[in-house]
């Protein structure tokens, strides 16, 4: 599990996430900062910025499979291709994957307008935007949203995101990872943290030997 920027904090809140997936005798979940990132991937600049050090990172590591944790998931085909067969996985794909198989129509908590712009594109190139109820933005930074103060942005986006038609919420960046639980409870629909359901994927290609 790489984190692009280099936000420790953002890489704690991610990793204490993760922990119900290490299972005793499952594959090993390491998590690593990407410490050359910017301190949040805010812009698209920002996301191109990485894709050639995940390159490397992921080139020289012996992992067997790798999950990029940005919402926009830099680099995501070149890093696949780095990987020599190995599987990737993005948080954003996954996230949105499995939103789809828990409601009819997501909405996405984004970090800022900027983010919303990158998040409506990658929808539409996933081709599900008849599902996809919209982006709503917490004006915050990715280390901001693992704070504790940072819930009740979080909690308000969510609520506009089911007055816009969401039955399932998305959380739009792995710093939000701390907050999953509380907002499915105070929201009353399911809510995904896209790095869980990354990892989950990856679980599953390292046991089934595949992608």
């Amino acid at each position: 599990m790489i984190n692009p920027n280099s936000s420790e904090v953002v890489t704690r809140a991610i990793d204490a996430a993760l922990q119900p997936l290490r299972l005793v005798g499952g594959p090993v979940i390491e998590t690593m900062t990407l410490t050359e990132g910017p301190p949040g991937i805010a812009s698209q600049r920002d996301a191109d910025s990485v894709v050639v050090p995940l390159q490397r990172v992921v080139a020289q590591s012996t992992a067997d499979a790798f999950v990029l944790a940005c919402f926009s998931d830099p680099g995501l085909y070149g890093v696949r291709e780095a990987a020599s067969g190995r599987p990737v996985m993005g948080i954003a794909e996954w996230g949105i994957l499995r939103a789809l198989t828990l409601g009819e129509r997501f909405g996405i908590i984004a970090l800022s307008a900027a983010s919303i712009r990158r998040q409506q594109r990658y929808v539409r190139l996933m081709a599900v935007s008849d599902r996809y109820a919209g982006s709503r933005a917490v004006a915050a930074t990715a280390a901001e949203t693992a704070e504790a103060k940072a819930f009740g942005a979080l909690r308000a986006a969510g609520h506009h995101l089911l007055a816009d038609g969401a039955d399932c919420i998305v959380l739009g960046c792995a710093g939000m990872a701390a907050h999953r639980a509380g907002l499915e409870q105070a929201l009353g629909v399911p809510v995904v943290e896209p790095s869980q359901a990354a990892v989950v994927a990856a679980i599953g290609a390292v046991l089934l030997g595949g992608f």
